[in-house]
């Protein structure tokens, strides 16, 4: 099978890409804002969460490993 070579000069990749950044739709600030204060409450939520599992469980097998002695 004949390989086809798609290879394009810099310039032209350099006017595709210009290209394709004018369709992208950027967020807002606000947008931008409302998605980052959301993202650090969901990570401070688990952080807490894992942190209350890591507990518990450490909890249980201390009880599960101080039973033999």
């Amino acid at each position: 099978m004949a390989k086809t070579s798609t290879k394009k000069s810099p310039f032209e990749f350099i006017r595709q890409v210009k290209s394709e950044m004018k369709k992208v739709t950027w967020p807002s600030r606000k947008e931008t804002g409302v998605s980052t204060i959301a993202v650090f409450f969901m990570v401070f939520f688990s952080a807490v969460f894992l942190f209350c599992a890591d507990q518990i469980l450490a909890f249980i097998v201390s009880l599960i490993l101080n039973i033999g002695m």
